[in-house]
C-alpha cells in the first residue's frame, strides 16, 4: 500500500481515475462487465464451465456461440474477423490507446493448416500497417510448426551443453533429414513473415510457450533478431518472469545482443500457464520451472523492468503488465534517468477486456500503450477465451478489482 501511494505522488500517475479508465465504455456496456467479472469471481462455475465449453463447441450444442459472443467473446477479443476488429481499434485510437494485432488461432496441425497460418499472419502484418495506431502483430510459433517436433528439439537441446544458439545447432544437427526439412520450412515460415514486418514497419512479438516447447523458440527468435534487429526493434522475444530462469535467460539475451550488435526487444510478461506447468511437472517428476511464489514473480518481474530500463541503447521493452505497481515502478525509473515516459524503447500493453483503468490513465498521461487484441472465429478462439477466464478466476483479486473500479464508474456517472 506505501508502495502504491509513494509512486502515484511521485509519477502523477493514478490508476484509480474512472473516469478515464472507462472513457470508451456505454454504461450498457459497464454494466455487462460487471456480471461476467461476478461470475468469473466464482471458481466453481468457471471450472464448470472450462469442462463444458469446449465439449459444447464441439458437439455443435444449439445457442453456445450465441451466448460465448455476447459475454466473455464480446469483452476480451476484437471480433471475428480482421474487418469487426478495425472498429475496436478505432474506438480505442479516440483515447490514444494502440492496438497489438493477434491472430487467435491455436493448435491446428498439419503443413496446410501452417501455410494458411502464415498467409493469415501476413494479412494481419499488412492491415496493420495501413493503420497508425497498430504499431505491432503477435505471432505463436506453434500455429507455424508441429508441437512435437518442437518438444523434439527442446528436449535434444537440454542433452547438450553451452549456449543456447550452441544447443540448437546440436538439437537440428540430430534431427532425421525429413524433420530437418520440416524444420527448415517453420523457419522459413517465419522469416518470411518478419521480412514483410520489416518492409512494413510493423513490431512482431513472438509469443512464448510451454516450458518444454520454450528452447528451440527462443533459438528461433534470436536468429530473427540477429537479422532484422540491427538498430532498430522488430522482433521481439516473451519473457514469462513465473519462471524462475528468466531473468538470467534475459541477461544472457542482452550479452547476445551485444556481442552480434542488435537490439535486443523483449516483451516482459509475469505468465500464462501456471497450473499446466506445475502439474506436469508433478506429474513427471522433475523440478516446477515456476517461481515458488508471488512475490518472487513480482520481485524478477521488477528487476527485469529495471535491467531493461537501464540498457535503453540497446533494449526495447514492452511492460506488458496488470500489475500497478511494475507499471508505476517503469514510469519512476524513467523519471529518474529524466526519460520522457513514451521513450521509443518503452512501451506498456494489456489484454483488451482487462485492466482499464491501467491503460486508459497511462494514455491520458502521454505513455505509449496499448491493448492486446486477437481476433479470430470463436471455435478458433475458445482456448485463448479459457485461459482469460481462468486467469481471471485464480489471480488473486484480480476479478474484485475490475469489479470494484467498474461499480465506482456506474456510481460516478449516476450522481
Amino acid at each position: 500500500k506505501f508502495e502504491k501511494i509513494f509512486m502515484s505522488e511521485l509519477t502523477k500517475i493514478s490508476f484509480d481515475n474512472t473516469e478515464h479508465a472507462f472513457a470508451a465504455k456505454s454504461d450498457k456496456e459497464l454494466k455487462k462487465a460487471n456480471f461476467l467479472f461476478g461470475i468469473m469471481g466464482k471458481p466453481w462455475l468457471v471450472n464448470l464451465a472450462l469442462k463444458l465449453t469446449p465439449l459444447a463447441i464441439k458437439w455443435h450444442i444449439p445457442f453456445t456461440k450465441t451466448l460465448i459472443r455476447a459475454t466473455i467473446f464480446k469483452q476480451f477479443v476484437g471480433g471475428e474477423t480482421l474487418e469487426a476488429t478495425a472498429k475496436v481499434a478505432e474506438k480505442l485510437k479516440k483515447y490514444c490507446v494502440e492496438v497489438i494485432l493477434d491472430y487467435g488461432v491455436e493448435g491446428k496441425e498439419g503443413e496446410e493448416n501452417f501455410e494458411h497460418a502464415r498467409d493469415e499472419f501476413k494479412k494481419v502484418i499488412d492491415y496493420a500497417a495501413s493503420r497508425p495506431n497498430i504499431p505491432f502483430m503477435s505471432i505463436k510459433v506453434t500455429g507455424l510448426a508441429r508441437f512435437t517436433l518442437l518438444e523434439k528439439l527442446d528436449a535434444d537441446m537440454h542433452k547438450a551443453e553451452g549456449t543456447l544458439m550452441k544447443r540448437y545447432l546440436y538439437a537440428v544437427e540430430k534431427l532425421p533429414e525429413a524433420e530437418k526439412e520440416e524444420w527448415h520450412r517453420v523457419r522459413f515460415r517465419l522469416q518470411q513473415l518478419c521480412e514483410e514486418a520489416d518492409k512494413k514497419n510493423i513490431g512482431v512479438l513472438i509469443d512464448a510457450e510451454e516450458t518444454w516447447i520454450q528452447d528451440p523458440v527462443d533459438a528461433l527468435t534470436i536468429l530473427m533478431m540477429d537479422i532484422f534487429n540491427k538498430g532498430k526493434a522488430v522482433i521481439y522475444n516473451t519473457i514469462q518472469l513465473y519462471r524462475h530462469d528468466r531473468l538470467q535467460f534475459l541477461q544472457d539475451s542482452y550479452t547476445a545482443a551485444l556481442e552480434r550488435n542488435f537490439t535486443l526487444a523483449v516483451k516482459l510478461v509475469r505468465g500464462a500457464y501456471m497450473e499446466k506447468e506445475r502439474n506436469r511437472a508433478a506429474e513427471m517428476n522433475y523440478p516446477s520451472p515456476i517461481q515458488p511464489d508471488k512475490n518472487a514473480t513480482d520481485a524478477d518481474y521488477n528487476a527485469a523492468v529495471e535491467f531493461c530500463i537501464n540498457q535503453l541503447d540497446k533494449v526495447s521493452v514492452i511492460i506488458a503488465s496488470h500489475n500497478e505497481y511494475s507499471n508505476l515502478f517503469t514510469t519512476q525509473l524513467l523519471d529518474k534517468k529524466g526519460l520522457p515516459h513514451n521513450h521509443q524503447h518503452v512501451h506498456f500493453s494489456q489484454l483488451y477486456g482487462m485492466s482499464d483503468n491501467i491503460t486508459f490513465n497511462l494514455a491520458k498521461s502521454g505513455c505509449s500503450v496499448s491493448k492486446y487484441l486477437p481476433f479470430g472465429p470463436i471455435k478458433d478462439v475458445i482456448p485463448y477465451l479459457m485461459r482469460r477466464a481462468q486467469e481471471n478466476s485464480s489471480v488473486s483479486g484480480q476479478t474484485g478489482r475490475e469489479q470494484v473500479l467498474i461499480k465506482k464508474e456506474m456510481e460516478r456517472r449516476l450522481k
